[in-house]
């Protein structure tokens, strides 16, 4: 079937990134299948279309549910929704699965609505909750001390002014509390020169550590890619969508780690015991997209895909210090 037969329903409200090469990696499609950031539903459709038998949808934000309410109706029981994390998505499961696809980060219909205040270039209530419940980024910022704060910027962001950052956040609060991503967002634009062309935003790296801390997103991904491998069957596929160094860092870890490629983390490391691998990867190199899909979505610019297809081998306890995970959650604070 033509790559183009895969392409979702025109009434899509965004475009699924890298839709088309995670279709081709796990072809055929069939089973059930579980789709752990359900967002606007474009993998789920896609899949659907492909020919998974049922699609489980999980997604912890409420909206996008309410969201899909006028065209999920159509696919009957062959698509299950769940209000719920991607960290539990093998208790969501009612039978061993023949596939889960994770698109990580947050959804660009999260990013477009303004009053999420997950986006630096639109003003709205600070938020960046993927939820709807729990502490707030206002509520970090707001109350966090200032190393925490430089922490979670150069650990979860890599912001290099961290420090410089984190300091005019804790002056600025003193004089007005943050309640707007304007607010923040002014705060940082005076701690950094201003862009060249073709630069990124100099809130882009602080919003994107921020966001992560309020979700617990790294955490999330680590026990979600376990959760994976006790949920898939021998045969099953694992496809992650990735669109940062981190995030990447820690999915190209994992599958190196439980496909037995991993290695040693240093040199000074013990060797580990051999075992059996829980994973095999399809390629050791990233799929990433190809000029037409950046052409019809510069959203996935830096989108990376990872697919691997689950052995025979029990699922076991993993390693984290041996996934590249930011020193900041190895030091247990997050």
């Amino acid at each position: 079937m033509a790559a183009e037969a895969h392409t979702p329903p025109a009434d899509a409200p965004h475009i699924p990134v890298l839709l088309r090469p995670l279709l081709a990696a796990v072809a055929p499609v069939s089973g059930v299948w579980l789709d752990g950031t359900f967002g606007a539903g474009g993998y789920a459709r896609g899949l659907l279309e492909a020919g998974a038998d049922r699609v489980i949808g999980v997604d912890r934000d409420p909206m996008v549910f309410e969201m899909a309410a006028d065209w999920a109706e159509a696919y009957g029981d062959r698509l299950t929704l769940v209000e719920g994390t991607f960290s539990r998505l093998d208790e969501y499961a009612d039978q061993p699965l023949d596939g889960v696809v994770l698109d990580l980060g947050v959804s660009s219909m999260q990013l477009d609505m303004a009053e999420r205040g997950f986006s630096f270039m639109k003003d709205g209530p600070l938020d960046m909750r993927m939820s709807q419940s729990g502490p707030s980024a206002a509520d970090l910022v707001n109350t966090a001390d200032e190393q925490d704060i430089a922490d979670i910027l150069y650990h979860y962001g890599e912001e290099r002014a961290s420090r410089r950052i984190a300091r005019a956040i804790v002056a600025a609060r003193a004089v007005q509390p943050f309640e707007t991503t304007a607010q923040l967002v002014a705060v940082i634009e005076k701690c950094l020169p201003r862009p060249k062309p073709g630069q990124s935003h100099p809130a882009t790296r602080s919003f994107q550590a921020i966001r992560i801390a309020v979700n617990d997103e790294l955490g999330e991904l680590v026990a979600g890619l376990c959760a994976a491998e006790r949920a898939l069957k021998p045969g099953g596929q694992l496809a992650v969508v990735t669109f940062h160094s981190i995030e990447d860092r820690i999915v190209k870890r994992f599958l190196q780690v439980r496909s037995g490629s991993g290695g040693r983390a240093n040199r000074y490391a013990p060797e580990q015991q051999e075992e059996i691998p829980q994973f095999q990867q399809k390629s050791r190199k990233a799929i990433g997209p190809d000029e037409q899909e950046l052409d019809e979505n510069p959203r996935a610019r830096s989108a990376k895909l990872r697919v691997a297809t689950r052995t025979t081998a029990p699922a076991g306890d993993v390693d984290r210090k041996a996934l590249g995970l930011p020193a900041l959650m190895n030091k247990g604070e997050r």
